[in-house]
């Protein structure tokens, strides 16, 4: 039974409307066809509707634009983009402010069927997905515990993410919560009836990895008695997530890249492809944009996984939330070690060593410190002797002094021009050095664009490695 009953078509070809209204008038959905991004945008006030096709270029307004403004008002709305015009950078666009998809014309009308069947299997699973939460279902981020500003940050981007089939890029150091987050991303999603399936590209070697992703026929390789699935397949319909991505095998880039493009995979050994349906949300801790400087990550692939990028912070940059974890840690703990009897909580002493610490190894290292602390404590608070011994003999953090502002010399050069060209260089510098060379965070630390950013480091002649290395 379809759930879509209306459908709005926007072009301003009559031949591709009369085509479509036909065609879809003849399989039970009602349709009505406007000229323009302004009438298209009239109708959908007047009326509610399933599913808007809309082209891109129209008179009067612009497809792009009628879809950001047709979602920001009608949030449930499926809106499919046509295009004859169409590159993949505006494919991306339109997908990442919220089109269900893009297709590109010429194409034929079973291509809009097909996608439109999709689309409502999608909402098939979205109104389930809503219905099990009503009835008191798993919270979408269930295990991503704290109430930090930048922890805040990131779920809003989770909410915001979840609901469409774009392509995130998880990135973070290691133990942040990466999978944590890609888990939401998929619980919150209209896939969350379907399968998330993870795997670790670092901890596969290079020659299985491809038999791993994508399947393999039976004697593609020696020990291949039998054909196999890959994980592509095993989670069609859902989603995969990619940790350590970074790792990646060229050959294993360019079968990633396929599947990204084409929604096919071929199993190693096989002529044949296999059309899978699957979100990829990948992980990094490394600098992908470096690697692709290097040469070592397929800088088309690249740009196909970093549609969004969803950052993790580190625990040092949530201090209010520490002490929330360890607790949460603490209760989970008493439980799982059967602690008789249970330890109450932290001692006032610990609560301090624990907020002042750097945490390198963020929420894997407090969870770990939390386990120990709990076998060791001899009463009803964790004391500090029963954390991990870096904690307590650490160095407190530095403070820093409070910067004055600089008061040029009475025969200093007094450009404003030069002054703030000398200011930008060293604050540069400074974000290169914090971020020990790593462009992409540099250039969110100064709030500027990475394409920027690389620009001006050519204009100023900066040494960004070595700045790093100085970090």
């Amino acid at each position: 039974m379809a759930l879509f009953r209306s459908i709005l078509v926007a072009d301003d070809e009559p031949s591709l409307r009369h085509v479509l209204t036909l065609v879809l008038s003849g399989l039970g959905y009602e349709v009505r066809a406007v000229a323009d991004g302004e009438e298209a945008l009239r109708e959908l006030a007047a009326r509610d509707y399933d599913v808007l096709l809309c082209d891109v270029r129209m008179p009067r307004r612009d497809g792009l634009s009628v879809l950001r403004q047709a979602l920001a008002e009608h949030p449930h709305l499926t809106v499919v983009v046509m295009s004859a015009y169409g590159s993949q950078e505006q494919a991306l666009e339109a997908v990442g402010a919220g089109a269900y998809d893009y297709v590109r014309k010429p194409f034929k009308p079973e291509e809009i069927v097909f996608v439109l069947r999709k689309a409502e299997e999608r909402e098939r699973l979205l109104r389930e997905n809503r219905r099990l939460q009503g009835a008191g279902g798993a919270s979408p981020a269930e295990g991503i515990l704290g109430e930090s500003e930048p922890l805040r940050a990131v779920l809003r981007q989770v909410e915001r993410l979840a609901p469409v089939g774009t392509t995130v890029l998880i990135s973070g150091e290691s133990g942040t919560g990466k999978e944590l987050v890609a888990r939401a991303l998929h619980a919150r999603s209209p896939r969350a009836a379907m399968p998330f399936v993870a795997v670790n590209c670092g901890a596969i070697p290079a020659g299985l990895l491809e038999s791993e992703l994508f399947g393999h026929a039976k004697g593609a390789f020696t020990d291949a008695r039998t054909a196999r699935r890959g994980l592509f397949s095993e989670a069609d319909g859902g989603t995969l997530f990619l940790d350590e991505v970074g790792e990646l095998p060229p050959a294993a880039q360019v079968k990633l890249l396929r599947v990204l493009q084409e929604g096919e995979v071929r199993p190693v050994g096989e002529n044949r492809v296999e059309k899978v349906d699957v979100r990829v949300l990948a992980a990094t801790l490394r600098d992908l944009g470096r690697l692709v400087e290097r040469g070592e990550f397929r800088e088309d692939l690249y740009y196909r996984l970093n549609v969004v990028n969803v950052r993790v912070p580190p625990l040092r940059e949530r201090p209010s939330d520490i002490v929330l974890l360890a607790r949460a840690f603490l209760t989970r703990f008493n439980r799982e070690l059967n602690r008789e009897p249970p330890v109450r909580g932290l001692s006032p002493e610990a609560e301090a060593l624990m907020v002042s610490y750097g945490w390198p190894g963020n929420v894997r290292e407090l969870e770990n410190a939390m386990e120990r602390a709990v076998l060791l404590a001899e009463g009803e608070l964790i004391l500090p002797q029963n954390l991990p011994e870096r904690l307590w003999s650490a160095p407190p953090p530095a403070v820093a002094p409070v910067p004055t502002p600089p008061q040029p010399p009475p025969d200093a050069n007094l450009s404003l021009k030069q002054a703030i060209r000398d200011l930008e260089e060293s604050y540069i510098r400074a974000a290169l050095r914090r971020t020990r060379g790593n462009r992409t965070r540099a250039a969110e630390v100064l709030e500027i664009s990475h394409r920027a950013l690389l620009y001006k480091i050519k204009e100023y002649g900066i040494d960004a490695d070595a700045e790093g290395e100085r970090g």
